[in-house]
């Protein structure tokens, strides 16, 4: 089965399951679905960042800050926080992603994605997929922050890391729905 025949739950603006449709039809008609975002940091708290390779079907040669992805038909926030940090950095054994938030994303043109995000502490060596990543490094949050405005980034990876900094203690107010 290729990507875009996965089947994916369809929701409403209230995140209540609707319907479902293939993921190719999904983002061929916008249609509102959910998505997982999980930042990892490792040991030394540096953010696993990188850049998607240019076959990426969404987004291409983007830098990410996060590692996630689609939630399938029936899959909760946690199962694909975990399947897909586990995919993405190419680890087993991780401890499964804390939830931080969830959030109504749209892009501007009329397409929205819940997207859940989490965190993880993977000190794992991490063995990113090959068609999937292509560049990698753990960077320093300050540095990051840096390249904020030099990188182009993964426009909904942006809103979230921009939210999560927001949430976190001393950010401030209104960074999304809390976990729960």
């Amino acid at each position: 089965m290729s990507a875009a025949d996965e089947i994916l739950d369809i929701v409403d603006e209230h995140d209540q399951v609707i319907g479902q449709s293939p993921r190719g039809e999904v983002y061929a008609r916008g249609l509102r679905h959910r998505c997982v975002f999980i930042q990892a940091r490792d040991a030394e708290d540096r953010i696993f960042v990188h850049r998607r390779t240019p076959t990426k079907l969404v987004f291409p040669s983007l830098y990410d800050m996060f590692v996630g992805g689609v939630v399938g038909a029936g899959e909760s926030y946690a199962s694909a926080a975990l399947r897909e940090a586990e995919e993405e950095l190419g680890v087993s054994g991780l401890p499964q992603p804390r939830h931080l938030f969830t959030f109504l994303y749209d892009d501007g043109s009329g397409r929205s994605w819940w997207s859940a995000v989490h965190e993880v502490r993977c000190e794992l060596p991490v063995r990113p997929q090959a068609e999937e990543v292509a560049w990698y490094d753990f960077l320093p949050e300050a540095e990051v922050d840096r390249r904020l405005g030099a990188w182009e980034w993964v426009p909904d990876g942006l809103a979230a890391y921009q939210r999560l900094k927001a949430f976190r203690p001393g950010g401030p107010a209104g960074a999304g729905r809390a976990a729960g």
